[in-house]
């Protein structure tokens, strides 16, 4: 969940589809009910974004495994943001398909249908709220997700208490509890972002450039919190620091110029020459 959930844009179109219509075939509560019988979790198919002439993304196809833990990297300009914009409704594509499971198109959805059915994204400012402690943080995001935000002051029931504490004993959080959000370190407050989305037991989550800003411990620290999360949860993790994706990567993917330029193991990406030429050489 973030704080703040910034309007769709939509792109000067050649051929854009509706942002209206397909409905989630399932219920309001996370993307348990996601089809993955027939393909991936995520599936982008010839995803072409354009700005004032400018492909932002240019015919970008990748998939998405059931509790993959992938990580995306590029250069600055290589289309990572713009990607994780289509996937959660906040840009809508010229042309192509982007589909959650096998039956959800995304394309034809809002940005809070698209959480409603279990896609959490963290963007690379923390976007808590400073003024809460960090348990109010957690029990906004999970009560928001319930759709009960008129209610936020209604008494949690053991069940949803003992969800926040254990995602607080995974984020690192626990004895923060009683904190303001905003005196947290810069680590902290990314951590509680990310708490706040698993509370709400996301299928798939996007994290953008998590570590970014952090010291070396907390940075250790958030690539043992995403290890712990592949297999129950399906992450894509768009960062910059190499070490970082080195310990963390099973499968890389590198963009360039809105388009995958290579995809592999991290050892094979490095070797790669084109992603030497255009990214790692730098």
């Amino acid at each position: 969940m973030s704080a703040t959930a910034p309007m769709a844009q939509t792109p000067a179109s050649e051929d854009a589809r509706p942002g209206e219509g397909a409905q989630p075939a399932f219920g309001h509560h996370v993307g348990a009910g996601v089809d993955v019988t027939h393909g991936p979790i995520l599936y982008l198919d010839n995803v072409t974004v354009s700005f004032d002439g400018f492909k932002a993304l240019d015919q970008l196809s990748l998939a998405v495994d059931d509790g993959e833990l992938r990580c995306i990297i590029g250069p600055n300009g290589a289309g990572k943001t713009t990607m994780m914009d289509c996937i959660t409704g906040r840009t809508r594509p010229n042309r192509g398909t982007v589909f959650f499971g096998s039956t959800i198109d995304l394309v034809r959805m809002t940005e809070s249908q698209i959480a409603n059915i279990g896609i959490g994204r963290k963007f690379q400012r923390p976007t808590v709220f400073e003024t809460l402690t960090v348990f109010e943080n957690m029990e906004l995001a999970l009560k928001t997700a319930k759709g009960a935000f008129a209610s936020v002051r209604a008494t949690l029931n053991s069940e949803q208490l003992d969800r926040i504490e254990q995602t607080l004993i995974r984020v690192n959080l626990r004895d923060e509890v009683w904190r303001v959000a905003g005196i947290l370190s810069h680590g902290q407050k990314q951590w509680l972002e990310i708490g706040m989305l698993l509370v709400q037991e996301p299928r798939l989550i996007l994290l953008d450039e998590p570590v970014a800003g952090m010291t070396d411990a907390e940075t250790e620290r958030t690539a043992e919190l995403c290890l712990s999360l592949e297999g129950t949860h399906s992450l894509v993790v768009v960062e910059h620091d190499m070490e970082f994706v080195s310990s963390i990567a099973r499968k890389v993917t590198v963009l360039h110029e809105g388009s995958v330029l290579a995809e592999g193991s991290m050892g094979r990406v490095r070797s790669d020459p084109k992603v030497i030429e255009v990214y790692l050489g730098r």
